[in-house]
Formats: structure tokens, sequence, C-alpha cells
């Protein structure tokens, strides 16, 4: 019997070439495996392209709702956007992509894994940090780091395919780069390649329109969570996956949450792209309007540079990780009390307010509004201006005195 390799597959060229190139360059017996982030209509006809192209089996594994419930809201909760912009859609979904192949692996004995990601983008890190972490017994099969992966272009793929008897509807006609889930679609190539170049939107929108392009009209919309979990959207209970769905369809239509950035990948290179993220940019806003009305200073401050660590952390595919965890942890008791609704409005492009409600709100009227309440006396303020600015006041003094003796 044959030994076996788990490849994780997409449907896509590169990964379907790779199954005759298994075959061909280790013999092994070649299981497929697509994981189902929410990619929609991609996974369509994929059983029959797995198998005209070899592979012997192909699991079509849904994890939607873990991926929404176990790792989209911890990163919701820590606010973690890497470098100001990314929402971590690609990031977010590699992880759990990583223990489903593990658990495949097991499940068929195999001895190996398989991707298709490149030498030059972060995916291949966070597949094999999460594997490693997982299964350091199981060997890591990377093609487009091999010598024996000859194949640089689409149109090589596509004539390797031929010449294993593989005639499949690709093309070799140029088209983005593009990777698709429930929280987000990301678009890299074409004239994205150069910073100089604007965005072709008309060609290059998935998920929703450009602001411009959007109604004339606003929309409201109101939101519920429960520690820091969102379980409304407009009165109606429903599943994390649900609510993201839902604010997929309400942000496109609104040009919510298109960013074009030039980021910084974890090899070292910098690369431009355009994520779409309609859902997940309502969602973010929504539970930080929340999180403004109860969270302390202290905390608040503490939490939003641990939301940035967190954001790193995950960008660089260390999720199965003590300090992954260990900042998780710090973050659920930061979610005790984040509880209430939240109302906002969207229009072309725009996430605007309007009106947030908590139980738990530390907002006191009493102490906020310009009129004296019993709360705070204005006399106060003298003696805590003057402790407060006391090692500015003696530095000036000294200052002063050292320019006096020159």
């Amino acid at each position: 019997m044959k030994e076996k390799v788990i490849l994780a597959y997409s449907g896509g060229l590169d990964t379907t070439a790779i199954i005759p190139w298994l075959k061909e360059n280790y013999d092994y017996d070649v299981v497929c495996c697509c994981i189902n982030c929410g990619q929609g209509e991609e996974l369509d006809d994929l059983e029959e392209r797995a198998k005209l192209s070899g592979a012997s089996k192909l699991y079509i594994e849904n994890v939607i709702d873990e991926f929404c419930d176990d790792y989209i809201v911890p990163c919701v909760q820590a606010a973690a956007v890497y470098e100001n912009k990314y929402l971590l859609g690609t990031s977010m979904a590699r992880p759990v992509i990583a223990k489903r192949l593990v658990e495949i692996a097991r499940k068929e004995n195999a001895v190996a894994i398989c991707h298709g990601a490149t030498g030059k983008g972060n995916d291949q890190i966070r597949f094999e940090l999460g594997i490693k972490a997982l299964a350091p017994d199981i060997k890591i099969i990377a093609p487009w780091r091999l010598d024996s992966w000859q194949m640089d272009s689409r149109e090589a793929e596509i004539e390797y395919c031929k010449k294993h008897g593989i005639d499949l509807p690709f093309s070799a006609d140029s088209s983005y780069s593009r990777d698709r889930n429930l929280w987000h679609i990301s678009h890299e190539g074409l004239e994205l390649e150069d910073p100089a170049n604007e965005p072709n939107y008309d060609h290059l929108l998935v998920l929703g329109t450009s602001p411009e392009k959007a109604p004339d009209e606003g929309e409201y919309v109101s939101m519920k969570f429960e520690k820091g979990v969102p379980v409304e959207l407009n009165g109606k209970k429903m599943k994390v996956s649900e609510i993201i769905t839902e604010l997929n369809t309400l942000g496109g239509k609104h040009g919510i949450g298109i960013i074009d950035i030039v980021e910084n990948r974890v090899v070292g290179m910098k690369s431009r792209g355009v994520y779409e993220t309609p859902g997940g940019t309502i969602l973010m806003e929504a539970h930080q309007q929340l999180e403004e009305l109860i969270l302390d200073r202290d905390t608040y401050t503490l939490k939003k540079d641990l939301g940035n660590k967190f954001a790193q952390i995950v960008y660089e595919g260390k999720w199965f990780t003590p300090i992954r965890e260990a900042i998780q942890a710090f973050i659920e008791v930061t979610q005790q009390y984040v509880t209430g609704e939240v109302k906002f409005k969207l229009y072309k492009g725009n996430i605007i307010k309007a009106g947030t409600t908590s139980p738990y709100s530390l907002y006191n009227e009493s102490l906020a509004s310009f009129t004296t309440g019993d709360l705070y006396d204005h006399h106060d303020a003298d003696g805590f201006i003057n402790l407060f600015g006391l090692s500015l006041k003696v530095r000036a003094m000294k200052m002063a005195e050292a320019e006096k003796n020159k």
C-alpha cells in the first residue's frame, strides 16, 4: 500500500498541478482536503476536478462556524488589526485550516502534508508553523521551494497538466491573485503590483461596490453583544457566522471596508494589496464602539497595546503558541462586561454612530456634563493639576537655574 499525503486543495490551477507532481515525484497516494471557511461558489465541482487530476479522495470540511467562533471572535475582541489597516482575513483562517489538515492526516495515517503556498508569501509560514505545533512528526512538502518544481507560470502548469492527461478549464489569462473566505477577499497582482497605480475598482471588487457608487440613502443597523460576542442583528438573534454573512451584504452594498495597503510581509518584503472586508469592518467598529463605554482607561490602554501584539502574532502564523493563549486570556477577562446595543448608519463607505447603550456603561452624565454635579467638585482639580504637573514645573525651574548660571 502506498504512503499517503494530504494536499491542502483549493481547486485552483496550482493545487491541481500539484496532484500529478506529487504522484510523479513521491509516488504518494494523494488525498485532497479542501477546508471550507466560506469560499462560496469556489467549491463547486471540486470533487470531479480532484479525481480527474489523480487524487484518490477528496474531503470538503466545513469549518465556517469554528472559524467564526474560535478565530474571528477573539481577533474582534482584541481589536487585532495589522499595521493599522489589515483585518487579518487570510491570517485568521490559516490556523483553522492547518488544524483540520492535521486531523485528516491522522485519520488517513498520512506521512506528509503538502501545501501550494509560494516561497515569497506569508501563508507558507502560517501553514507550516501550525502543522509543526500540532504534528511535529508529519513531513511537510512545499513544492514551490523545491528544485523539482519546474513550473514558474500558469502556462507551464497548464502544459504540465495536459502532459499528464488532465485537460481542465483553466486559462492562462492574467487575473488578480485572490484569497476568499467568509471574513474577506484579498486582491493582489495586475495594476496593484505598482503602488503608483490607482486600483481599478470596477474590475476588482467582488463583495461590494465603491463608496462613489453606493446608494445615496444611508441605512441604519443595530447589533447586540453579550460578553463581547455579537448575538443579534437588527432585532434577530443569529449565530456569529450568520451575522457576518448579513453584514457582508449590508457593508458591500454601502461600500464599506475597502482598504488599499502596502504591508510588510513576514519574509521581509513589502507587498501591495486591496482587501474587501465589509462585514468584518462593521463588526470591528461596532465592538469598539461598545467598549468605549465600558472599559476603564488603564484597561483600554493596555488592551490596545496587546491588541497590536495579538495582530502581529496572528499575522506571523503563531496561533498555536503560549503567547497567543496568554494574551487571549487577558482579552477574555476584559470582555466580561462588554454587553449592550450599538446602532449606526452605513453611508457611502462610512460607519456613522447612531447611539450606544450598555447596562455596564461607565459614562456618567452627571460627571461628563458642563453642569456641576454631586460627584465632581471643580476645586479638586487645583490639587490634582499641581501634583500631576509637579515634575514639569521642577524641571522648568531647574532648566531656568542652569541657564542663569551659564
